[in-house]
């Protein structure tokens, strides 16, 4: 039998020597007449390095409507008139008979970070208002709960009448609220009301009107879900966080991503401004907004309702360690390169100072007072941040020490991840890890956005990486079905197959890959810049594509600790094993992306016995274009059985165009 050209690297030095050797049989009793198409041994005696706890994270990103519009569950957009063009999002509403004007003011706003505000003039009865598209609609949910809120003035006249409405494209009125006796004079006073529509609407609008004649003046326009995630106020979207939630990630990415950089620094992202009461928080155009000519977004702009508060909060929510990315004084390589001059770095150096103090400091600290201030007095235990994103070349070689040598004197205790840059194999890359391993860096963001051919070819990339060096961060990869960045990619299960026979290589090598993440994680089906991406969403439903269910198998069945694995034959598999030491068993991973079944032996050497069941958990589909979509949300999907009567040397079938999952109950010798 000859070595399978996908399985030289499954096993380590000395599992391949005991196998030379004879003190571990490839031909599993009990399976010599059967003749399988590979065999695959475990050595459970031998343990090798453990595998970290952020092995399997998740990679944020404001792309695609990714927080506005998506994660950060507001209804308006532009609520505060801020866009460049202040009316964006919003049109005027006049009912038959009435009569009115609007108009954008600045004077005496109501907060000076957020200037412009709306001024209704309603002349004639019955009355005057305004009508909020939304982002590509508003989704709303039949007898559910949605709070306006909005900061209002009446500068003169009367007391004026609002009135709220939901209503859908057709104008009909899904839901209403009165907000009625609203003072008179200069002040600003915040108002809420609580609609309930009587249908559900993907793409209802929102209305306020001013009954009857009068003035009135609004900023901070808002509508939210009542059930938000934890049904905090003004909160999350609860169906996308679930879904990150139910992936088990290690780590959360945030905030990006080529977001960190922007087209000019000036349109950088500044952690600063993205925390605090959201009407402080100053509006920025989304560089997304007009990157892509084939998906333009002019409507795309960054609220910050989602800042780094609620990115600390939610990773607490979920158990996931939090990894901030910041700004290194490079805008986007890919657009500008503007560059901080060297010795000009100093802000962008305390602004990563000042970030550990708000999210670790003591109460008594001035940014730890801010974190306590928000609602969580508590530290929120950061241990690792970003320096840059997707950086490369000199500047970068240049900026980076800087910054290390500054956070490495003031906190011995974070573990910084520096970048290796775009590609995984060019002169920038090799140019990277030269100076990386000369300064003993902590861990290496690699990126990689290839064809599935490339994932299968690469499955033993880490195996020649040294094991005294950086570790790795695998920080952004996907499969991409038809080329990099080309809007046809589909998330279809050739891509995630590949993605997977290519993780069970990083899992391998857990000596080496610390953590990976699949990017991008968001895409609004309705106004997406770019795809393939890990998860889908319209304004009412969210969807795992047969990449995200991937990830969440390995996520899900992380192990403690790699077993050396070995495979010989024919059968187009790559497999990997690793030992929970709570659960006691053996969790086998087989991707078999080829386009017939596979028939594996299995040998687990060192293993006493097994119990009675395992629990097998497979992703499979018809074939490699299989989608899953917001009608069919389950085409791929990960089903689960028992199988009874496991012993330590087993076959099995594995489907087409399948990945499984084996957890069996193991005592070790």
């Amino acid at each position: 039998m000859q070595p399978n050209s996908r399985f030289p690297s499954l096993g380590s030095a000395s599992l391949a020597a005991a196998v030379a050797a004879g003190v571990i049989s490839l031909a599993a009793p009990g399976l010599l007449g059967q003749n399988p198409d590979a065999t695959v041994v475990v050595d459970a005696n031998h343990p090798g390095a453990r595998i970290s706890p952020t092995m399997w994270g998740v990679f944020f990103e404001d792309i695609n409507f990714g927080a506005d519009g998506g994660l950060y569950a507001e209804l308006v957009k532009n609520r505060g008139f801020e866009f460049p063009e202040p009316l964006t999002g919003w049109s005027e509403s006049v009912p038959a008979g009435g009569a009115g004007s609007l108009a954008i003011h600045d004077d005496a706003p109501f907060n000076p970070a957020n200037p412009h505000y709306l001024r209704l003039t309603a002349t004639a009865a019955p009355g005057y208002g305004v009508i909020n598209e939304g982002f590509r609609g508003m989704g709303v949910r039949a007898g559910e709960t949605y709070l306006f809120s909005t900061q209002l003035r009446v500068p003169e006249g009367k007391p004026a009448a609002i009135r709220v409405e939901l209503i859908d494209p057709a104008g009909a009125v899904l839901g209403s609220a009165r907000i009625e006796g609203t003072a008179g004079g200069n002040g600003w006073s915040g108002v809420t009301a609580g609609i309930k529509p009587a249908a559900t609407c993907a793409k209802a609008r929102l209305k306020v009107l001013v009954e009857g004649a009068g003035v009135v003046d609004l900023d901070m326009v808002s509508l939210f879900p009542e059930k938000t995630w934890k049904n905090r106020p003004g909160g999350l979207r609860a169906d996308m966080v679930n879904m990150l939630a139910e992936m088990k990630p290690g780590f959360v990415r945030f905030p990006g991503g080529c977001i960190v950089e922007g087209h000019y620094l000036t349109n950088r992202y500044q952690w600063k401004t993205t925390i605090g009461p959201v009407a402080e928080r100053r509006l920025i155009m989304n560089r997304w907004n007009d990157e892509f000519k084939h998906r333009p977004a002019p409507d795309y702009y960054q609220s910050f309702g989602l800042g780094f508060f609620e990115f600390f909060q939610m990773c607490e929510d979920i158990g996931a360690e939090p990894l901030p990315i910041l700004n290194c004084g490079m805008a986007c390589q890919f657009n500008s390169g503007e560059l901080v001059p060297l010795d000009q770095l100093d802000p962008y150096i305390q602004d990563a100072l000042d970030l550990i103090e708000y999210a670790n400091g003591g109460v008594t600290t001035p940014w730890g007072a801010k974190r306590a201030a928000a609602g969580h007095p508590a530290p929120f235990k950061l241990k690792m941040m970003g320096v840059g994103n997707e950086q490369w070349g000199m500047p970068y070689m240049d900026r980076y020490p800087k910054f290390a040598q500054a956070i490495h004197q003031r906190h011995p205790e974070i573990q910084l991840v520096a970048s290796a840059g775009p590609a995984p194999a060019d002169n920038n890359f090799r140019l990277a890890w030269a100076n990386f391993r000369q300064w003993h860096a902590d861990i290496v963001d690699e990126h990689c956005y290839a064809a599935p051919s490339w994932f299968l070819e690469n499955d033993t990339r880490y195996d020649r990486y040294d094991r005294k060096g950086p570790k790795v961060f695998m920080g952004e990869y996907a499969a991409q079905s038809s080329g990099v960045a080309k809007p046809d990619n589909t998330n279809n299960l050739e891509c995630a197959l590949a993605e997977a026979a290519y993780l069970t290589g990083l899992e391998r090598n857990a000596e080496v890959v610390r953590m990976a993440s699949y990017a991008p994680l968001f895409g609004q089906v309705d106004a997406w810049q770019w795809t393939p991406n890990l998860i889908w969403c319209d304004n009412l439903r969210v969807w795992g594509t047969p990449s995200y269910f991937v990830q969440q198998l390995f996520a899900r069945n992380r192990g403690d600790r790699v077993l050396p694995t070995m495979g010989m034959g024919v059968g187009r598999v790559y497999a990997n094993a690793v030992w929970d030491e709570a659960a006691g068993e053996i969790i086998l991973k087989v991707v078999n992306p080829a386009r017939t079944a596979t028939v594996v032996a299995t040998r687990l050497s060192g293993v006493l016995s097994t119990g009675a069941t395992m629990r097998e958990f497979e992703l499979a589909g018809a074939g490699p274009r299989e989608v899953n979509s917001a009608d069919s949300p389950n085409r791929v999907r990960v089903r689960s059985s028992e199988v009874e009567g496991v012993r330590p040397d087993f076959i099995r079938t594995f489907k087409p165009w399948s990945m499984t999952v084996l957890r069996i109950p193991a005592k070790i010798k």
